[in-house]
């Protein structure tokens, strides 16, 4: 394996902008084929009232956003949900949770369990997101059924302690490693427009790029700001600096599915048009991501009709999880 350093991404990402266009293209074309974009749907089962201080995030309980703390959904409440998203075309079922991490053998967990066991014998690809891991944890979700785990750095080890303070870099690092020593795919990514520098967004690329095994897929969120955080005044990401981002992403981890993710309802069609030509060929589809607005499936579907673009076939098999 090739390590991807930060001078090799800062030159490529520097360049002028039609050639970074070019080789992003010539990469994406050289490792994926038919225009095809991954469709993955999103869903809080568990809202609200979370201990951590991410200043991003609307479902802290240590800010006023107006999200009340919610009860963890059951698995015939999630089902359904499930169903639906694998009808309207979605092949991935993203589970999230607010709250710091998951302690085995609670109900809350046993429960989490059951139902990405249900899920996966949809057909459909299982993530999960649901904070910190021990290794047993990991070992119990790959049994269960789940094929990634969701877990962004969110930004650089530098300015990390900027947004999050309730745990480390460090602690994120140690939950992608036991993802993947329990053999579950690693979904992993950041968030743009905090506050932090085009560097400081090299620098988280620079650490997901060298992962070994690499990631499955990186999402790139950009901030979309909540009142009552500490980031409510923050402005709108630039554009062509998310499509720089998506471009160099596309570069650095040629494998990977590179997801545009929150902040979609900010992005004109043209611009989403100059991310999906950038290398991105995933999204989050669905009218909601966790307790943010998204672009309607209808609109989506509309716009890859006018780019040619279609959505991906699942790549997974209906599994029989461990009992």
């Amino acid at each position: 394996m090739v390590r991807v350093d930060f001078a090799y991404l800062e030159k490529t990402y520097r360049q002028p902008f039609f050639d970074l266009m070019q080789q992003a293209r010539r990469v994406y074309l050289e490792n994926w084929q038919n225009n095809e974009v991954q469709l993955c749907e999103l869903l809080s089962i568990k809202t609200g009232g979370c201990s951590e201080d991410c200043a991003y995030c609307s479902q802290s309980a240590r800010y006023q956003t107006g999200i009340d703390a919610g009860r963890l959904m059951t698995t015939e409440e999630i089902l359904p949900i499930a169903h639906r998203a694998k009808q309207d075309g979605a092949t991935r079922f993203c589970m999230g949770t607010a709250w710091r991490g998951v302690r085995e053998g609670t109900p809350q967990f046993e429960s989490v369990l059951q139902t990405c066991r249900e899920v996966s014998r949809l057909g459909m690809e299982v993530c999960v997101t649901l904070g910190q891991l021990t290794e047993t944890a990991a070992l119990e979700l790959k049994a269960a059924g789940v094929t990634a785990y969701n877990h962004n750095l969110d930004t650089s080890p530098e300015f990390y302690p900027n947004i999050v303070t309730t745990h480390s870099f460090q602690d994120r690092l140690n939950t992608i490693r036991y993802v993947q020593r329990a053999g579950m795919a690693v979904c992993c990514g950041g968030i743009i427009g905090m506050g932090e520098t085009e560097d400081d967004r090299l620098r988280m690329l620079e650490i997901i790029a060298n992962f070994d095994p690499p990631p499955e897929s990186v999402p790139i969120n950009c901030l979309m700001p909540v009142d009552g955080t500490p980031l409510a005044e923050q402005a709108p990401v630039d554009v062509f600096e998310l499509i720089r981002l998506i471009a160099t992403t596309r570069i650095a981890v040629p494998k990977a599915k590179v997801r545009i993710s929150a902040g979609r309802t900010r992005l004109s069609r043209e611009a989403q048009a100059w991310c999906f030509f950038a290398g991105a060929n995933s999204i989050f589809y669905g009218n909601k991501l966790l307790t943010a607005a998204n672009p309607q499936n209808e609109a989506d579907l509309a716009l890859f009709a006018e780019l040619g673009l279609t959505p991906q076939p699942s790549r997974c098999d209906p599994v029989r999880p461990s009992a």
